[in-house]
């Protein structure tokens, strides 16, 4: 490894590439509160849409590991500045876009620069904080991924509602241009530069078929649903195998030839590593699954608006900032069991979630949720440092980019396979549940109709239509449009199309929450088993052939 250090202090360099960390994570969630000022202004389709949001994640997700190789390659402060260029220029386009075909391109251009500079920043606090503060280091970083990743709705509520010079939509992508123009000038100045020294060339075949592959897992876990689960979008998952086998058979020979290899095979001889991969498939199949499905459940459910909706799920982030900033200290003392601990108290706060919703129904209120989100948040920051700190721990200069890029891909795998398979429960129980709810809705809307004078040859059929054309919405893949024939008629009794109203609402409210209960099992169940994991971790640990490891470990800030 070489690189130059000079007098720069190690954790200015570090904050400075995590504005990296803050702003790609913040544009992964940010869009979706935009979704109908984007529709309303340019004419977006939900296809298009559906493109504005995929584009993004499949380029960064796409291009991780062969990002990390190349900032190996040609210098991690280079890839760094060039990612942030391309990222900086793509929220421009994006923010400037007068259609939704320019939008979508700007939006895979902005992942594409954050695939190439997000790797880079793992490697860069690899070889550039000392050992005794990375765990310090991986919990500051690990307070910026829960702040940014809940701070998206958030702030992009308050910016679409402040329509800052008349942008409305458009400032979410604009406010990314004095923050990339910052890291840039401030990475230029004090981000020492660093190499792998045995990584010469850039492994094309490799690079070719990790990129194909990944497309092939990753697009139809992202698209799958919308699309109605078509025979070519599972024959698209099926040959994904192959093509990340013949990659992994690839990387061996070119790794034990000394071939300059994409991905570095000889990481998964590091036990911690093999485990901590296993761990965040299933971790991160949990977190960005959660807010997907509570999001939906705040404002399509109960019809918060994007605000709302983010100011709710603040506290989740405040606590998550927080236990993430105090993790290091607290890992000291527990070790492994400090990720038994998150993972636990992720687990309860959704086992309260669940609790709360039910208790509280459709009438639910933000204080009185606050509570199991502290609890979730707490748990979020006490897991994502201590176990990247974990995975990283004892990978070598050498391999501090593939690990960075192995480590990145294996958390969007896992969180676009947490989405898909929530948003099948969440949306099947949804279609499976919406008949019985507008059928409970229109009794009592008939009973109402019948009290307040309307004709039983007027409520009849309007209490008809209510149920076909609700139990439709429900079952469409995007529940947020009118399904044709169910566009309220342009003539009618105020009072019957109010009472109508009312009982759809209540009903979607009734449908959300049968189905956001059951669904968040999911959640609990896959923290259960990220605890399950951790335990195996600390058995490991405990066993006398891991001291060597237990011991570095343990220098690094995780006994």
């Amino acid at each position: 490894m070489t690189t130059s250090r000079g007098e720069r202090h190690p954790f200015v360099v570090l904050a400075i590439v995590l504005t990296a960390v803050f702003v790609q994570l913040l544009d992964v969630s940010i869009v979706n509160v935009a979704i109908p000022s984007i529709q309303r202004d340019i004419g977006a389709s939900f296809a298009a849409i559906q493109l504005v949001l995929a584009g993004y994640q499949l380029a960064f997700a796409c291009l991780l590991i062969t990002g990390a190789r190349l900032g190996d390659i040609y210098g991690r402060k280079k890839l760094f500045m060039i990612g942030m260029a391309t990222f900086t220029t793509a929220s421009t386009l994006c923010g400037l876009a007068p259609n939704a075909t320019t939008l979508v391109l700007a939006r895979i251009l902005q992942g594409i620069g954050s695939g190439l500079m997000f790797p880079q920043v793992l490697s860069v606090i690899q070889v550039t904080i000392p050992p005794k503060d990375r765990g310090r280091a991986f919990g500051i970083f690990g307070a910026t991924i829960g702040i940014a990743t809940i701070l998206g709705p958030l702030l992009g509520g308050l910016l679409i509602s402040a329509n800052l010079f008349g942008t409305d939509w458009r400032m979410i992508f604009l406010v990314n241009i004095p923050v990339g123009l910052f890291a840039l000038v401030a990475a230029f100045l004090q981000v020492p530069d660093s190499k792998a020294p045995d990584a010469p060339r850039l492994d094309v075949p490799g690079a070719l078929l990790i990129t194909a592959g990944l497309f092939l897992l990753v697009y139809p876990l992202t698209e799958g649903r919308e699309k109605g689960w078509p025979a070519w979008i599972f024959a698209m998952l099926a040959s994904s195998v192959p093509v990340l086998l013949a990659f992994v058979l690839l990387e061996r020979r070119r790794t034990s030839a000394n071939a300059s290899p994409l991905l570095l095979m000889t990481l998964f001889s590091n036990p911690s590593f093999r485990a901590g991969l296993v761990l965040s498939l299933v971790f991160f199949a949990g977190i960005p699954a959660f807010f997907f499905t509570f999001s939906l459940y705040l404002q399509l459910g109960l019809g918060f608006s994007a605000l709302h909706a983010g100011l709710t799920t603040f506290p989740f982030a405040v606590a998550s900032g927080l236990a993430s900033a105090r993790s290091d200290r607290i890992a000291k003392r527990l070790g492994t069991r400090v990720l038994t601990l998150g993972a636990g108290l992720l687990a309860l706060g959704m086992v309260v979630v669940i609790a709360v919703l039910h208790t509280a129904g459709t009438d639910l209120h933000s204080y009185e949720i606050a509570p199991c989100l502290l609890i979730a948040g707490l748990g979020l920051g006490l897991f994502i440092a201590p176990m990247t700190n974990l995975v990283l721990a004892g990978v070598p200069g050498r391999e501090a980019g593939s690990a960075s890029g192995v480590l990145s891909t294996t958390q969007q795998v896992g969180g676009a396979l947490g989405v898909a398979v929530i948003g099948l429960l969440l949306f099947g129980l949804l279609g499976s549940h919406a008949a019985a709810a507008a059928a409970h809705e229109g009794s009592i809307l008939n009973r109402e109709l019948a009290g307040s004078g309307v004709s039983s040859q007027a409520a009849g059929p309007a209490v008809q239509r209510f149920e076909q054309c609700f139990v439709k919405r429900a079952t469409a893949p995007d529940p947020s449009t009118v399904p044709p024939g169910c566009a309220a008629p342009g003539t009618g009794s105020p009072q019957l199309t109010e009472a109508v109203n009312r009982a759809a609402a209540q009903a979607r409210k009734d449908n959300f929450q049968y189905s956001i209960e059951r669904t968040l099992l999911f959640e609990v169940a896959v923290f259960l088993l990220a605890m399950v994991l951790t335990t195996r971790l600390s058995q490991q640990e405990g066993s006398a052939e891991t001291e060597p490891v237990r011991a570095q470990v343990a220098h690094e800030g995780l006994a």
